[in-house]
C-alpha cells in the first residue's frame, strides 16, 4: 500500500529535486520516484571529466546556491552528483529509490503510476527523467559490417582505452567537442559533423545561454523578437575545446555515407568521391531524445516528436506536468537554474488546481 500523495514526481535528478523544493514549500504531499541506486541524476553517470559550463555561483537549484570547488572555476561532474545528493538531504526531499516507473495511466479522477514497487494514485504527476537514458544512433549502411568498436556517449568515460588507436567522433555539440578535445590528446581523431561546427565566443557560458533564452521567451510572449541562442553557436569554449582549438585539432569532416569493414566512407563529392577513412572506434555523440516510455499509457499525441505542452503543463492531459527536458518546457529547462525556474509556476499551478478542483477521495 503507497502512501496518500497529491502530487507524484518520476525522476530524482535536477528538475525532480527543483519541484521538490516547491512541492515543500507549497505543503504538499509528494513522492519523488528515481530509478537510480543513489542520489546524483545523471551526473552520475557522465564521463569522468564532464564539467558544468557555468560557473557554481550561476549553477544552483532553489533555495542553497552550489558550493564553489576548489581550484575549479567550472565544476565537475561529480562536485554536481555530490551537491545534488546534498540538496536532498538538506530539504529532507521524500525520494523513494530504486523504484522504477513502468507506466503513467488515467484511473479516473487520479492518475496511476505504476512501479516495482505498486502503484501511486494522484491528482497529478511531474514527469522530469530527462534524455540521458534516450541517446540517439542515426542509422547508417554498413553499421553491421564495421569490425570495430562503436560507443554513444553515455558509455564514454575517459579517454585511456582509446590510447594509440585511430578514432571518429560524431555530432556538433558540447558532448562531442569535449569528448573529441581528450581523445585526441591520446589518440588520432577524426571529427565528423552534419554541418560546419559553430563555436561560441570564448567569453559565453552557460550563465550568458540562460539569460538569452530567457530574454527570447519573454520576447516571444509578448509577440516580439529577440536573439536566440541558436544565434550564438553551439558549442560552449570550455578550457579543454579551447586548448584542442589551439592545437588544431577541431577541424571537421562532413558526415560520412556510410560505414564499412574497416572505416567510414564518403560517396558524395563533398568529401572526395569514393573517399574512405580508416578506423579502430566511433564514439556517436548525436544527441538525445526525452525519456518518455513512461507516458505510453497515456497515447499523449506528439505532432514533433513530443508531447504539447503549455509552459509545462500538457495539453492532452492537464494533470502531467514535464519539466526539464530541453526549451519546449521552458527556456534551458535543462540546465540546473532553467530546471529551477521552470518548476516554480508548475508547482503553482499543481497548488492552485488542487485548491479549487481537488477530487474526492
Amino acid at each position: 500500500m503507497t502512501d496518500p500523495v497529491d502530487v507524484v514526481v518520476v525522476g530524482g535528478g535536477q528538475a525532480g529535486l527543483a519541484a521538490g523544493y516547491f512541492l515543500r514549500r507549497a505543503g504538499l504531499r509528494f513522492v519523488v520516484l528515481d530509478a537510480q541506486d543513489v542520489p546524483g541524476g545523471a551526473w552520475r553517470r557522465g564521463w569522468d571529466s564532464l564539467r558544468l559550463f557555468s560557473p557554481a555561483e550561476h549553477s544552483p537549484l532553489p533555495g542553497w546556491w552550489m558550493p564553489a570547488q576548489d581550484g575549479e572555476r567550472f565544476p565537475t561532474a561529480d562536485h554536481v552528483a555530490r551537491y545534488l545528493r546534498d540538496y536532498e538531504r538538506r530539504y529532507d526531499l521524500p525520494v523513494r529509490r530504486p523504484v522504477r516507473v513502468h507506466g503513467v495511466r488515467d484511473a479516473g479522477a487520479r492518475l496511476a503510476v505504476d512501479t516495482d514497487h505498486g502503484t501511486w494514485h494522484a491528482p497529478f504527476v511531474v514527469s522530469a527523467t530527462g534524455t540521458w537514458e534516450s541517446p540517439v544512433t542515426p542509422e547508417l549502411p554498413g553499421s553491421a559490417e564495421f569490425a570495430g568498436e562503436q560507443l554513444r556517449t553515455v558509455d564514454y568515460r575517459c579517454p585511456e582505452r582509446f590510447r594509440g588507436r585511430r578514432v571518429v567522433v560524431v555530432g556538433g555539440g558540447n558532448s562531442a567537442a569535449q569528448i573529441l578535445a581528450e581523445v585526441s590528446t591520446v589518440a588520432t581523431t577524426t571529427w565528423v559533423t552534419r554541418r560546419p561546427p559553430r563555436f561560441m565566443p570564448d567569453d559565453v557560458d552557460g550563465r550568458v545561454l540562460f539569460d538569452v533564452a530567457t530574454r527570447r521567451d519573454a520576447a516571444r510572449r509578448a509577440g516580439t523578437d529577440a536573439q536566440s541562442v541558436s544565434a550564438l553557436g553551439d558549442i560552449v569554449m570550455v578550457p579543454p575545446v579551447r586548448e584542442a582549438r589551439d592545437r588544431g585539432v577541431v577541424h571537421a569532416r562532413p558526415m560520412f555515407d556510410r560505414l564499412t569493414r574497416d572505416g567510414v566512407a564518403w560517396d558524395g563529392t563533398d568529401a572526395g568521391e569514393g573517399s574512405e577513412q580508416p578506423c579502430d572506434a566511433i564514439i556517436w555523440c548525436t544527441g538525445f531524445r526525452p525519456t518518455l516510455d513512461h507516458l505510453a499509457p497515456l497515447d499523449l499525441p506528439r505532432p514533433h516528436g513530443v508531447p504539447k505542452t503549455v509552459g509545462t503543463r500538457s495539453v492532452d492531459e492537464p494533470r502531467l506536468h514535464l519539466l526539464g527536458y530541453g526549451d519546449w518546457t521552458g527556456p534551458a529547462s535543462a540546465t540546473l537554474i532553467g530546471a529551477s525556474r521552470t518548476a516554480k509556476p508548475a508547482v503553482a499551478d499543481i497548488a492552485e488546481r488542487l485548491r479549487t478542483e481537488r477530487p474526492a477521495p
